[in-house]
């Protein structure tokens, strides 16, 4: 691999890192104001300043938060991974077929998850599903389609570090990790 990333991979960041600058920490700021003005209102006023606040939060923002986080999350390393507790007496080449072992696993796992999440997605949308919001309803799948594009974006993260491991294990030493390098350019 080349010490600098490829335009694929920059755009495939940008994306990621937009969904969590802009995505969660929109959500996030959503969920404080939500719950100050629901608390605010409750105490101060005697009245429900946002109907349905708490339904708001659980079935949107939240959801929205953790699903935009996830791959950002999963590339920087916030997830526990086999090669964490490998000893460094192991050679590059050594932990390469761990890491590509655990990574092709842990790649048909989020498969299957994926399989069963675009089920779930694909019926709710057939069904017309809904999210009650205080007394009204809106449609569950512009929530819910976040799931299959969170976990997409994972797997295309795992391809990634498993052709990484290839590349060690076929020449024996280290490859430079593209992901040092942050969020591309053009997202800052």
């Amino acid at each position: 691999m080349s010490k600098t990333p490829s335009s694929f991979w920059r755009v495939i960041w940008g994306a990621e890192y937009g969904l969590v600058a802009i995505g969660s920490g929109l959500s996030l700021l959503a969920i404080m104001l939500v719950t100050v003005l629901s608390v605010a209102g409750r105490y101060l006023f005697h009245t429900d300043l946002i109907p349905g606040a708490y339904n708001l939060i659980e079935r949107v923002l939240f959801p929205l938060m953790v699903f935009w986080a996830l791959p950002v999350a999963h590339r920087d390393g916030m997830f526990p991974k086999l090669e964490l507790v490998m000893g460094a007496s192991l050679s590059h080449r050594a932990r390469a077929v761990v890491a590509l072992f655990v990574g092709l696993v842990e790649l048909m796992v989020y498969g299957v998850l994926i399989y069963f999440i675009w089920i779930f997605v694909e019926r709710a949308m057939i069904a017309n599903r809904t999210v009650m919001i205080g007394v009204e309803t809106w449609p569950m799948w512009p929530i819910a389609i976040m799931m299959p594009l969170a976990f997409g974006l994972m797997m295309l993260e795992m391809v990634r570090l498993i052709w990484r491991d290839v590349q060690i294990i076929r020449t024996g030493r280290p490859v430079q990790d593209d992901t040092d390098f942050g969020p591309p350019a053009e997202t800052l």
